[in-house]
């Protein structure tokens, strides 16, 4: 073998070697659609839509983020956080606090309007109306949630934001999903 040759060789294990990196990273990298609207069929027959999304606080305890129309107030939408059996033993009313840079929220806590999360005993879920911050949201901006005495940072990405505005009766109608 000659010096030409094993420059040769050289050059095509390096770009053999890009090339199998590259795929392995575009396979490895998350998608910025991750989180996806599920369509599913109430007990009355009526077509119910919902963002389903698991995020983790800066403490690593993971936390299931749903934001759905709320059936009774039509126009509404609210924001339900379930966590393990336990996780969310707190004194109901507690307002949820959501940043999005300068602008701060406070979200209402509606969890004792929802019959079947009173009378759960494992006291894993909590209810926020979550129609004041998507209605005042002119972007998808990053938020982070703090829920006083639960946890103190979650943050929520610009892609989760997305499927909650999308969520708003107008879009729904207009079929911009």
């Amino acid at each position: 073998m000659n010096l030409k040759e094993v420059r040769r060789i050289k050059g095509l294990k390096n770009a053999l070697f890009c090339f199998l990196l590259t795929i392995a990273l575009l396979l490895q990298a998350p998608s910025i659609t991750n989180a996806s609207l599920l369509f599913t069929e109430t007990d009355n027959g009526r077509l119910f839509t919902k963002s389903l999304e698991s995020l983790r606080d800066v403490d690593y305890q993971t936390w299931q983020v749903v934001a759905y129309p709320n059936e009774l107030d039509e126009g509404k939408l609210v924001l339900r956080i379930v966590g393990y059996p336990g996780t969310l033993r707190m004194d109901h009313p507690n307002s949820l606090v959501v940043h999005a840079g300068r602008k701060d929220w406070l979200l209402q806590d509606i969890t004792l309007s929802n019959s079947k999360l009173v009378n759960d005993s494992r006291e894993a879920a909590a209810e926020f109306d979550l129609s004041p911050l998507v209605n005042d949201l002119r972007n998808n901006r990053p938020l982070r949630l703090m829920l006083p005495e639960v946890f103190n940072d979650l943050p929520v990405p610009p892609y989760v934001v997305s499927e909650w505005r999308s969520l708003l009766p107008e879009k729904l109608v207009d079929g911009q999903t």
